[in-house]
């Protein structure tokens, strides 16, 4: 690989996500950005976007401060982000690859102009775009990829040759990293019988309207549910369920709070929650798996309610992540 560390070459890889506020006082701001994007809340008149941002802020940013306050007053997604990027500058450097991690968010700083700005000041030449969404869909993926487009090349500057990794839901050490996080909680169950833990993949929800045209979201999302469980053994029984729908829209179902009342139903009594489209600890994880829901299984009787820890900085994961960096280069 001696020929991806050439003088000639300056690697860059451009990590981007959500993003979320790290103060309380920055909740109201966070959610104005997030819902001015047209990629997630779609409307006829693109003049009325940024008016019902407002009003949706508005409305939302006390009930939103609070689950804040519960995690402990902000998000600590950019902290675990900016630990993934020198973790995974490491990781490429034991595969002899040189190369600068950078974080670029969509709605909240470090904002993807912030990260572009400092890939031109260091002259990257080669940037591999890597979202950290293992599934795509325009909502996440395809939001942050428009806005990188309309940002690279902008004012006559000269744009570095860019490889993206649209999504990586069938990667097989992503996959591998992910089915050892669950084998590892699995084994904190107190009977250890595979027919008598439920595992709950709990994925973000999307609108019915995007699946309907076209987004490949729930397919990929079933994919890695599939392969997980390949790896993991068909006799344990499991249920994908989705959460975080916004709005009156017809979103994806079944919600999780619905999955877990219905095992209860079922005399379920051992359920373990795995965060399918999440990489990183941040509010749908720490608030909405550990919080609110566990909440949900204490109110119906569920005894023994585990969650899989998101990814963050495993060691295993991180290496797939080198991987998928290395194939583009």
């Amino acid at each position: 690989m001696a020929e991806l560390t050439s003088t000639d070459q300056r690697i860059g890889v451009l990590l981007f996500n959500l993003g979320g506020p790290e103060t309380l006082d920055e909740v109201r701001p966070f959610l104005f950005n997030l819902f001015s994007d047209p990629d997630i809340i779609r409307l006829p008149w693109r003049a009325l976007q940024k008016p019902l941002a407002w009003l949706i802020s508005t409305q939302r940013y006390k009930l939103s401060r609070g689950y804040y306050e519960q995690i402990g007053g902000g998000s600590p997604l950019r902290k675990i982000t900016d630990e993934q990027a020198r973790s995974l500058e490491q990781a490429l450097a034991s595969r002899e690859i040189t190369a600068r991690a950078y974080v670029g968010m969509r709605y909240w700083h470090p904002f993807l102009e912030d990260a572009i700005k400092q890939i031109r000041r260091d002259q990257i030449t080669h940037l591999v775009v890597l979202p950290l969404y293992p599934q795509f869909s325009i909502s996440t993926t395809g939001s942050s990829l428009n806005r990188l487009n309309a940002l690279i090349g902008a004012n006559g500057a000269a744009a570095p040759r860019v490889s993206v990794v649209q999504q990586w839901h069938d990667d097989a050490n992503y996959l591998d990293a992910l089915t050892a996080a669950i084998e590892e909680e699995l084994l904190r169950f107190p009977d250890q019988d595979p027919s008598r833990i439920h595992i709950v993949f709990s994925a973000h929800s999307v609108p019915v309207r995007y699946i309907e045209e076209g987004d490949p979201y729930l397919d990929q999302i079933k994919q890695t549910v599939n392969s997980v469980m390949d790896r993991l053994g068909s006799d344990r029984p499991h249920s994908l369920s989705f959460q975080s729908k916004v709005g009156p829209v017809k979103w994806l179902r079944p919600s999780t709070d619905e999955m877990i009342r219905k095992l209860a139903l079922e005399g379920v009594s051992q359920v373990l929650l795995v965060p399918v489209s999440f990489v990183s600890e941040h509010i749908e994880t720490l608030y909405e798996l550990d919080i609110l829901y566990r909440h949900v299984a204490e109110e119906v009787g569920i005894a023994h309610y585990r969650r899989v820890p998101a990814l963050n900085c495993r060691s295993d994961f991180i290496d797939a992540l080198a991987g998928l960096v290395e194939k583009c280069l």
